[in-house]
């Protein structure tokens, strides 16, 4: 049989050269912002990126491993964000507030965003109930706010798992906008069953995760793919108004020698005034005031 495909219904497609345009805060074309992904993993069980072939549980290596971005990375990756005066958009996992709470105090007090992220990486909630999915929605965000202080505006899925109503119950737990889809480069307005959810791009190919996990690529091609997105960026940005992400994680891009390279990436966007450097949160604002 032929016809129109199954949907999700959350937006219908709409070709980026036909929308109505704006400008960024400051006149500028380019917003950007560091997705910085702070994850803490159940020992000796579930879900986890892996820098060497998976052994039986206890998986020592894969889990001392991503534990070295909490006790070391993300302290060298904060010193760096400090000495560029870069703003920060902390996705954390809830776990993290009874592993090692100080590394989230450090970005409450740089004044960065604090995104939801599920409780741990170990899981996915795309593989809950609705109702299990509710509550791991309304835990992380009273969890977040009880400790911060702010409850979160956004929310980013552990694995980028979603259920059919993740979007759904998103909006109706109070959150404003998803990080889970990648499928433009402007912020797009989601239909749920209760309102609208704004999706902010997020990226999976500016992400050390799918790119030097995944794909295998080394630290020096990581930073260049950042500085070259970037500049192809700022010029298509004439055009129209655009966002984006560079996705990073502590155990990944805060090893010494992938560090020394992103300091040459973010060092050379930190240095243009051609971007509005911001964090998701303010994107969501911004284009919600329109």
């Amino acid at each position: 049989m032929t016809g129109p495909l199954r949907t999700h219904g959350r937006y219908e497609y709409s070709a980026i050269t036909r929308r109505p345009d704006y400008t960024w805060p400051g006149g500028r074309r380019l917003a950007v912002y560091i997705g910085f992904n702070i994850e803490h993993f159940a020992f000796g069980e579930g879900l986890g990126a892996a820098l060497g072939p998976r052994t039986p549980e206890p998986d020592v290596l894969n889990y001392s491993w991503r534990d070295y971005g909490n006790r070391v990375g993300v302290w060298r990756c904060l010193d760096l964000f400090e000495a560029l005066k870069l703003p920060v958009g902390a996705l954390v996992n809830t776990a993290l507030y009874d592993y090692c709470p100080e590394v989230i105090e450090a970005f409450v007090r740089r004044g960065d965003e604090l995104i939801g992220h599920g409780h741990t990486n170990s899981e996915r909630q795309g593989e809950m109930s609705e109702a299990e999915e509710r509550k791991l929605l309304e835990q992380c965000r009273d969890r977040i706010a009880k400790e911060s202080g702010k409850a979160p505006a956004g929310w980013l899925s552990p694995w980028i798992s979603e259920s059919l109503v993740t979007s759904d119950l998103l909006a109706e737990t109070g959150y404003r906008y998803t990080l889970n889809w990648c499928h433009d480069d402007q912020p797009v307005k989601f239909s749920t069953r209760s309102g609208n959810l704004w999706s902010i791009p997020y990226p999976q190919e500016l992400n050390d995760i799918p790119m030097i996990v995944a794909r295998q690529m080394d630290g020096r091609d990581f930073s260049d793919l950042i500085v070259d997105n970037f500049d192809e960026m700022v010029l298509q940005s004439e055009a129209q108004p655009l966002v984006m992400g560079v996705a990073l994680h502590p155990y990944v891009v805060g090893q010494p020698y992938r560090l020394r390279h992103l300091r040459r990436a973010l060092t050379h966007i930190a240095q243009s005034q051609k971007a509005w450097f911001t964090t998701p949160g303010r994107i969501c604002d911004f284009v919600a005031s329109l």
